[in-house]
């Protein structure tokens, strides 16, 4: 039998790719495996904007904080312990830290029983927070730019002290997140005075 006498059955079609069975309404393994594959890549995205918050926040532990903050606002510190897995400890210890740096706003949650009201949190915007950075990044840009005057090296193109790198901030959505941020702790997104419609 030469390589040419392989079973039609056997063959793969016209296009180069072989039929493939796929039992779909048996035990629903393709769908388990798409619905595991999609919260996979879910995951990986997550985390691949933890690594890069985390290098803006400082910290893993504030980066994920952040990031469940931005899809839950008006959370209370247990809550997103439990959303993130973290300690509760280390969750109010970093939120605190946050507050106080102004990444995060927080106010109490209102309740009509007796007892404590503990504080919710909502996170600043993205561009916010990186409008809040720009200055310390463009003066460490600077200083690598100017780095042979600083080290004392002699550089004719460069006897003063320049500042070439200017990072500019533009937020062509910053009417939309003063308004997710107004959602957040109004609940509905719009001016408490009354709203007409047109």
């Amino acid at each position: 039998m030469s390589t040419d006498d392989t079973p039609d059955d056997e063959r793969p079609d016209e296009s180069g790719f072989e039929d493939v069975d796929v039992d779909v309404d048996g035990d629903g393994n393709v769908r388990e495996r798409l619905e595991e594959e999609a919260d996979r890549a879910v995951e990986q995205f997550d985390e691949r904007i933890v690594d890069l918050l985390s290098w803006v926040l400082e910290t893993d532990t504030r980066a994920r904080i952040y990031v469940y903050l931005r899809q839950n606002p008006n959370s209370t510190s247990d809550e997103i312990a439990d959303g993130t897995g973290l300690y509760p400890s280390t969750v109010r210890e970093a939120v605190a830290e946050l507050h106080e740096e102004g990444k995060v706003s927080r106010r109490k949650r209102e309740s009509d029983g007796a007892g404590n009201n503990p504080y919710e949190y909502a996170a600043m915007a993205p561009s916010e927070l990186v409008g809040s950075i720009v200055d310390d990044v463009q003066d460490e840009l600077n200083t690598v730019f100017n780095l042979d005057s600083v080290l004392g090296a002699e550089n004719e193109a460069f006897e003063t002290e320049a500042e070439p790198v200017t990072i500019t901030v533009e937020d062509a959505s910053e009417e939309t997140d003063d308004e997710s941020n107004e959602e957040a702790f109004d609940g509905d997104g719009g001016d408490d005075e009354g709203d007409e419609e047109t």
